[in-house]
């Protein structure tokens, strides 16, 4: 069945067991989940994009202005999927999506006056993808990688944070990768901040690049850590022990288990690890896919792991951390990193004899 099909069939079930009628879609994610990847941004940090989508009895509206409409239709070619094009003026508001649901019963993927919120629960129905938007993802997850590979290459010490992000985002948009989110960190700011937006602080020694890659709609996540030198034995050590936590949660994320079940995992591997409170310190991430995280994976969490979802997992103990995006494997399949990152170097970590190598810090 083509993606826009599936997708399709997916919002009306989610409309039948919700007893709603209509469907309001304003985010970014969701309207690139919804066309097959098409972007609805001006803004590469806004939630709602400058385009909605609005399923209908009567069809299927894109609601837009006429500064945003002749892209949508050239170049997202949007109009041949079968979205009718509502379009208003810029500087007027069309009151399309009132016109056009009145009376019904509406659902929105966030708030939205007289809407129920399905925000959650579109979340997980996205976060199955379908084969073509797989496709898309191994792509986007060598740019990715490829990016922050080259960005390390050029890391060297004198240099700012800023100039380290600056490689970063540049390697990644070069790539045709969006950079969502660029972080960088170096040397004692490792050890202090788990989200650390880069400064003019000049590298020393130990440097920390982060990226959030956006293309077509899907967002990929990756970190990776450089030292200039030999590394001290307990950063090893935390290294060491970063990796195989990092390899338990993916090795525990199968189809059929609850987000609950690998957060137990994690807690395990912690605790195994001789770091059991560290995993209160940071998220460990969750479900990827049109968000860098459909939603965060918790304690008791009931939300079901299936084939077909991508992973981002990010255990992190207090000054090294480890990061890939993966894909669920079928049952009797291996998971599929998709952000391994060629030549580098690796720490090899064995669970019931399968092999998960995680990325090591680079010692240069």
């Amino acid at each position: 069945m083509p993606e826009l099909e599936i997708t399709l069939d997916r919002l009306h079930r989610l409309l039948a067991r919700h007893g709603l009628e209509a469907l309001l879609l304003q985010r970014v994610s969701s309207f690139a989940w919804a066309t097959g990847g098409a972007a609805s941004y001006i803004n590469t940090a806004a939630t709602n994009g400058a385009a909605s989508l609005l399923i209908t009895p009567a069809g299927r509206y894109l609601i837009t202005d006429n500064i945003e409409a002749p892209r949508m239709a050239r170049e997202e070619h949007l109009d041949q999927q079968g979205w009718t094009f509502e379009i208003g003026p810029w500087h007027a508001q069309s009151g399309a999506i009132e016109r056009l649901s009145a009376g019904l019963k509406l659902g929105a993927d966030g708030p939205y006056p007289g809407a129920v919120d399905l925000s959650r629960e579109l979340a997980e129905t996205r976060s199955v993808l379908s084969p073509e938007a797989l496709a898309r993802f191994r792509a986007l997850g060598a740019a990715c990688s490829e990016a922050v590979n080259a960005a390390a290459q050029a890391v060297r010490p004198g240099l700012t944070e800023y100039e380290l992000a600056a490689h970063l985002a540049l390697e990644a948009q070069r790539r045709g990768a969006q950079p969502t989110v660029v972080l960088v960190a170096t040397d004692e700011r490792i050890f202090n901040f788990r989200h650390p937006l880069p400064t003019a602080k000049k590298l020393e020694r130990y440097a920390m690049l982060i990226l959030c890659g956006r293309q077509r709609g899907l967002v990929c996540s990756i970190t990776r850590l450089v030292h200039f030198g030999p590394l001290p034995a307990e950063l090893r050590a935390k290294a060491e022990a970063t990796a195989r936590i990092d390899a338990a949660m993916i090795h525990a994320t199968r189809a059929g288990v609850t987000l609950g079940d690998v957060f137990q995992a994690a807690i395990d591997a912690y605790a195994q690890a001789g770091f059991a409170g560290e995993w209160q310190l940071h998220h460990q991430g969750g479900p990827a896919g049109y968000e860098p995280r459909e939603l965060l994976a918790t304690p008791g969490s009931p939300f079901r792991v299936q084939a077909g979802q991508a992973y981002a997992w990010n255990p992190s103990i207090t000054g090294t951390k480890s990061e890939d995006t993966i894909l669920v494997g079928a049952e009797g399949q291996p998971n599929e990193v998709i952000t391994t990152t060629p030549g580098w170097p690796m720490i090899d970590v064995s669970i019931d004899g399968q092999a998960y190598p995680r990325p090591a810090i680079w010692e240069r």
